[in-house]
């Protein structure tokens, strides 16, 4: 007969620690389940409807962030931001402003427009130029604007000049005080302070972008070419302002000239002093002006300011609700280029040559897309990852479909790479483009270490084994090889440019050399066709495809794709319930510190570029550093 065994007391205590463990991980996750569950139930039940919008209506507009062609951070990671009131990363897009604005302009429901931009961060004008013109057609529809500010910027006040009538707190400031470029140089502080040798290897005078890690400062040629656009940029600025204001350039720049003067007589006062000098209508509190409003609208005691309106955010709702489900139009892709050009795959807000590659690929075997619109906002990048790019707007071409390029800031270098091959391609006049050139650059450290008594010795099995090592002097033989590939991806980079815009090869040289121009400026010289936004690239894009008039066809923005439960908890964040729940997460808080993009310096992208890769190693760039 066998005997049950007894554990014994030891034995006893780690099974009873084992199995407390296993009831407690069961607990926990189905704590979590139920959790989730609970949050999907509230979910499907509390998201915002959209109530009818009231006659007589107030849009306001009162952007806040970055103005930007394209979200830096997913929907998923913008959502658990905003419903936790994180604004650190706050961003605007430009397609939602123009087609609020565009919307706003045929709805009998929408009495006039407040602009409040002194919180909008614009990123160049050529984007500030298309939402102007967007708030000039809807005051041709005899929609009333008013703008209100308390501390205006220079770019921010081209939108609030656009309004019928531009208040300033009276406490607030306003000045125009032209444009300016200038960077650092890092030559002593790298060469002579640290030892470090930066080896530049390019093709053009004017390829001004790496001149920091050699000079002391900016050399002849670069003062030069930014001086020749910058001008042309500023006088445009000028003309606009000008025009709105029913005033005249000279006395804008007048006003410039004397500023010091006139901010005296008016006893510092800033505020009075832009009222002389016509800068805006009158000196009104954000109390005074919406008693005003008040009074000119419908009051609304609820409604902050007192009078009935609806924001940016939910007159967008107001719109996408207009949107059927399911629409069978035949479309116009918008594909965006947004940010430097890197090889692989790159998050939003910057252009990977695979990403962006993928993004119009898609486009071509969507069925339902029957033209493209790549609109390009970036300074340029690797070029080889330019080239992926290029490639597939080529196979577009191929496959029976239409791309047309749309500039938006800037669309240079490595930009405009990816831009020659459309159709066609439109740009603003105060588009940056051009800089059609190719560097690299190559430190080395010997001398750096040197200085901390390091030094590098070996062997190898023949003369070029380890010339890439940056611990050893640059062999000059090796420099000629860089410089040879240099020169060679510049032969390629004129070379397409002249097949794609039906030009010789002397004469894309003569507008290249690195030198950087205005869309203006391009236009005279062959490398754009047409001035425009947005909207005329998708436009003539569907003319090119017989899409008919703008009602029979539809604009599908291709963007990243997120997965199931990122696009679930969107929806969540976004609903009231969500947002109250989110906001009091400290567990949220935390993650929302990991998900969030960091502020990058200005020479992350030079230090990406130096990291090293397979075949030779110094990667060849079409970048420029070229903006305010």
């Amino acid at each position: 007969m066998n005997e049950v065994r007894r554990r014994g007391p030891i034995a006893r205590v780690f099974i009873g620690i084992w199995d407390a463990m296993n009831f407690t991980r069961r607990l926990i996750f189905n704590l979590l389940f139920f959790f989730l569950l609970l949050l999907f139930l509230i979910a499907l039940g509390a998201g915002d409807r959209v109530k009818p919008l009231a006659e007589r209506t107030t849009l306001v507009i009162a952007p806040q962030g970055r103005l930007v062609e394209q979200y830096s951070t997913d929907p998923f990671s913008r959502a658990l931001a905003k419903a936790m009131g994180d604004d650190r990363a706050e961003e605007v897009q430009l397609r939602d402003l123009l087609r609020a604005l565009d919307a706003a302009k045929d709805d009998k429901r929408v009495e006039r427009v407040l602009l409040r931009v002194d919180e909008l961060q614009p990123t160049g004008y050529a984007q500030l130029r298309e939402v102007a013109a967007s708030l000039a057609r809807l005051r041709a529809t005899g929609k009333q604007v008013v703008s209100f500010g308390e501390q205006y910027g220079q770019a921010q006040y081209l939108l609030a000049a656009q309004a019928d009538e531009v208040y300033l707190d009276p406490m607030g400031s306003m000045l125009l005080e032209g444009l300016a470029s200038y960077r650092q140089y890092y030559r002593r502080g790298l060469q002579d302070k640290l030892g470090v040798d930066v080896h530049l290897f390019k093709v053009g005078e004017y390829k001004s972008a790496a001149e920091p890690f050699i000079l002391d400062a900016a050399s002849p040629e670069a003062k030069q070419a930014d001086l020749f656009w910058m001008n042309d940029v500023w006088q445009r600025y000028l003309a606009d302002i000008a025009q709105v204001r029913k005033l005249s350039p000279q006395q804008l720049a007048a006003g410039i000239d004397t500023m010091p003067e006139g901010i005296a007589a008016a006893g510092g006062d800033l505020a009075r002093y832009a009222l002389q000098q016509k800068l805006v209508d009158g000196l009104k509190t954000e109390e005074q002006v919406d008693e005003m409003l008040a009074k000119r609208g419908v009051v609304d005691e609820d409604a902050e300011g007192g009078f009935r309106q609806v924001d940016l955010g939910g007159y967008l709702k107001q719109i996408d609700s207009r949107i059927a489900a399911v629409d069978e139009r035949p479309q116009v892709a918008v594909v965006v280029a947004e940010g430097e050009i890197s090889g692989g795959e790159q998050p939003p807000g910057r252009i990977g040559g695979e990403t962006t590659a993928a993004m119009l690929r898609m486009a071509r075997d969507e069925d339902k897309v029957k033209a493209v619109v790549l609109r390009v906002s970036s300074p340029g990048g690797e070029v080889f990852a330019s080239e992926q790019i290029r490639r597939e707007v080529v196979a577009l071409k191929a496959a029976g479909k239409p791309v047309v390029v749309s500039m938006g800031n800037v669309a240079a270098s490595g930009g405009y790479w990816i831009s020659m091959n459309a159709d066609r391609i439109y740009a603003d006049p105060s588009t940056i483009t051009g800089s059609i050139g190719i560097f690299g650059l190559f430190p080395t450290l010997p001398r750096a270490l040197d200085k901390i008594g390091v030094r590098t010795d070996g062997v190898s099995t023949t003369r070029f084994a380890g010339a890439f090592d940056i611990t050893r002097a640059l062999d000059p033989d090796v420099g000629q090889v860089i410089q040879s590939v240099i020169e060679k991806g510049y032969h390629d980079f004129t070379g397409k440019v002249a097949e794609a815009r039906k030009r010789s090869v002397e004469q894309i040289d003569e507008v290249a050399r690195g030198r950087v121009w205005t869309g203006a400026q391009a236009k005279e010289r062959g490398l754009v066709d047409a001035f425009g936004g947005i909207d005329a690239a998708v436009s003539d894009a569907a003319r090119r495809a017989r899409l008919g008039k703008p009602g029979e066809y539809r604009t599908q923005y291709i963007d990243g794709l997120t997965t199931p439960f990122q696009r679930w908890f969107t929806g969540f964040a976004e609903s009231r319930v969500g947002a109250a729940m989110l906001g009091d997460s400290g567990l949220a808080r935390g993650l929302l510190a990991r998900v969030l993009p960091q502020a990058q310096d200005d020479l992350r992208f030079i230090e990406a570029a130096l990291q090293p890769g397979p075949g030779l190693r110094v990667k060849a760039l079409a970048y420029c550093f070229c903006g305010f």
